[in-house]
């Protein structure tokens, strides 16, 4: 058994939350059997200190290293605080760590960075070698002058030594080197360290503490990351195989002493398919062809053959999957194409197949392969002597490694082959890409949770558990679920008997009418902000103008949301119309008046696309046995997951209160009748049981006697 009691000492604060305590428990017993563990808890009830508190107590216990990651930005600065706050009360060595890009003072990328690194740590080394050198022939100089007979011939070995360092060094002086790092490396770093771990330090103190030094901060924080108890990170460190053993390598642990949290783990699904999924465009094949012909390398030729064959076989595929008109619609975002078939390979791998001449598919493969290495090992040395400013990649190279992986693994299961075209802006041509599309994640992820000591997954939406073992790889894991332990009377839960709003019946007059008077019920009879999600940011536009309040935000694709949500939450009796896919519908805490109600308006299923038929189909085919396990695993499960994310942006605190209205027939006990449609039975049990039907049309008086009842109102209520 673990010890239940001496983990609490990493607890910061006075008192556990209501299940926080037996959390804590359940999960320090499960590591200390090396299980996995599945926690659901509402939001707002301390999930990151139950799974983080119990861990870093086995990581102590048992000399590992608890790495916690999100994919949310909010996420990551909370992890700070709570991190900084148990150092406050448990010494701990804690590292919050971001990928290069965030904090090199240079503007290059990895490979670049990797070779500059070489190249100083090489000038630095030999520079070492001239003082040692010359230390020694000084000595050797005082032998000559005392007759020491030797003493002369050895000095003059050192001379030409010392020469051929002078060469050397000059050289690299006119190679492409990083001052930053070379400060690293010539310079007292020791303080670093210790200014460090006297608190946990973000990654932009430590880019403002090195840039103030000329140092690396990047490289000396991964050189202090050794042993430490705690590191942050985003997902990509653990997701990514080749970043994951870099890593693991940088905190000093084989994975078998590293224990991993994930937070927000209803997204690892998505996250770890897009980690695993690979691209080639006509570009880079067009690129790969330049650089053959004037490779200076016999095995050119025959590298040739497979790479132009392939770009032929996607021109191909491209031509004959665009429909009629379609080329003239492709615009500047790729447009995916399905090239995939039930009984028989894909339409690109036959095209490429039909185009092919060469001598044999495999051996010119492999061919291709070999020469992208040597000309990118070329193009390295390069780069490190200066004689460019750039790194350059090979063509060749990419091309053939992706051409590899195609032929290989195009029939697997978990991958599903695809194509898509783009226009280009400059030319206005449009050209493809070939995907290959990893539909399951478990080819990431099981390797992932089978090699590390164990594993939390946390989110206030995880279920089902059994749907989420099987789709990461996870072997009988612990399940916990905390719901909310807030009183009852302080919330709501309204499933609005309105329209069903299939994508078909949204263009409606009437149906827009009934939906747009709704909200506006809501909206009005609420003593607060009002949170308005909806399936699309079209959707939210549409609405937003029908009620034409001069107190409505609308959030907008791609634009920057911290500020418009600063400005909402600064009135009073505003509401926010934005997509349920976007980035409000989690990570994001709207705290008591805030957000006082939220409306999921229909029932957001994600857009039909290629890549979600071949998520579909892949379920389908991988769980044969089970009905319908495409469409609820693909696309109702994580429907579900993101509207009760999306409700739990309000009652955020056991003082908080509000109303939560789920707006479309399907979430009704009616919508039962409407087959797998009706969704009220994918909540979980205790959440489908609060769930009060009500009429459009008596909406407002629902919501108005709930914030009656809790003398919410500033004055009278509004008027029915």
């Amino acid at each position: 058994m673990a010890d239940t009691a001496g983990h609490e000492r990493f607890f910061p604060y006075e008192s556990p939350y209501p299940n926080q305590r037996e959390a804590m428990d359940r999960i320090a017993n499960s590591l200390a059997r090396g299980q996995d563990v599945l926690l659901e808890g509402a939001p707002g009830t301390g999930k990151t200190l139950s799974a983080l508190v119990p861990a870093l107590a086995h990581a102590r216990d048992e000399d590992r290293t608890v790495v916690i990651t999100t994919n949310v930005h909010q996420q990551m600065r909370q992890f700070v605080e709570d991190a900084r706050a148990i150092a406050s009360e448990e010494p701990i060595r804690a590292v919050v760590f971001k990928g290069k890009g965030s904090m090199c003072h240079l503007d290059v990328g990895y490979e670049e960075c990797r070779s500059l690194k070489e190249t100083t740590r090489s000038l630095v080394e030999a520079e070492a070698d001239r003082r040692e050198l010359a230390e020694r022939s000084e000595a050797l100089l005082d032998d000559v002058r005392a007759g020491e007979e030797a003493a002369a011939e050895a000095r003059a070995a050192v001379v030409d030594e010392l020469e051929a360092i002078e060469e050397e060094i000059e050289e690299l002086e006119s190679a492409n080197v990083c001052e930053h790092y070379r400060a690293n490396l010539t310079r007292d770093t020791e303080a670093f360290e210790d200014w460090l771990f006297e608190d946990v330090r973000t990654p932009e103190e430590i880019y403002a503490y090195a840039d103030e030094r000329g140092l690396c901060g990047y490289e000396l924080l991964k050189e202090g990351m050794e042993g430490v108890d705690l590191a942050v990170c985003n997902y990509h460190h653990l997701l990514d195989p080749t970043i994951r053993e870099h890593f693991f390598r940088w905190l000093g642990r084989d994975p078998s002493e590293v224990v991993t949290v994930f937070d927000e783990a209803h997204n690892v699904e998505s996250a770890a398919r897009d980690h695993a999924t690979r691209t080639l465009s006509a570009r880079t094949l067009e690129g790969a062809l330049a650089e053959l012909d004037e490779a200076d390398d016999s095995r050119a030729g025959r590298a040739r053959n497979v790479i132009e064959a392939f770009l032929t076989g996607l021109e191909s595929a491209v031509d004959d999957a665009l429909g009629f008109g379609e080329r003239e619609q492709v615009g500047e975002n790729w447009h995916d194409l399905d090239v995939a078939n039930d009984d028989r390979r894909d339409d690109l791998t036959l095209a490429f197949l039909d185009a092919y001449e060469g001598g044999g598919i495999d051996t010119e493969i492999d061919l291709a392969l070999q020469v992208g290495e040597a000309l990118a090992e070329a193009y390295e040395e390069a780069y490190r002597r200066g004689e460019t400013t750039t790194r350059q990649e090979s063509p060749t190279l990419q091309a053939a490694g992706f051409v590899a992986d195609w032929m290989a693994e195009g029939t697997d299961l978990g991958r599903h082959p695809m194509a898509a075209v783009r226009r280009d802006a400059g030319t206005d041509e449009v050209y493809g890409r070939a995907e290959l599309y990893t539909a399951i994640p478990r080819r990431v992820t099981e390797d992932l949770f089978d090699e590390v000591a164990a594993s939390v997954l946390m989110s206030a939406t995880l279920r089902p558990f059994d749907v989420l073992a099987d789709v990461l790889g996870l072997s009988d894991p612990a399940t916990l679920t905390y719901g909310l332990a807030y009183p009852e009377e302080r919330r709501r839960t309204f499933a609005v008997e309105g329209p069903a709003l299939f994508a078909s019946d949204r263009e409606d007059p009437e149906t827009q009418a009934t939906v747009a008077e709704t909200l506006a019920n809501v909206i009005r009879m609420t003593p607060g902000n009002t949170l308005c999600f909806f399936p699309s940011y079209a959707e939210a536009e549409r609405y937003h103008d029908l009620l034409g309040a001069s107190d409505a935000y609308l959030d907008e694709a791609g634009t920057p949301t911290e500020d418009l949500r600063r400005r909402f939450v600064a009135e009073d009796g505003a509401a926010l119309f934005t997509s349920l896919w976007g980035t409000l519908g989690e990570g994001v805490s709207f705290d008591g008046d805030d957000a006082r109600a939220v409306v999921v308006v229909g029932v957001p299923y994600p857009n039909l696309s290629k890549r979600l038929e071949a998520v579909q189909d892949a379920y389908d085919r991988v769980y044969d046995d089970r009905l319908d396990a495409g469409w609820r695993y693909a696309v109702e499960i994580p429907t579900i997951r993101k509207t009760r994310q999306a409700l739990g942006r309000v009652i955020r605190s056991p003082d908080d209160y509000g109303v939560r209205v789920l707006l479309d027939k399907r979430y009704t006990r009616a919508g039962r009748d409407m087959g797998k449609y009706g969704v009220r039975d994918s909540f979980p049990p205790e959440e489908r049981d609060e769930l009060i039907d009500v009429a459009t049309e008596k909406v407002e008086f629902a919501i108005l006697n709930f914030f009656a009842d809790l003398d919410a109102y500033d004055g009278d209520p509004p008027a029915p």
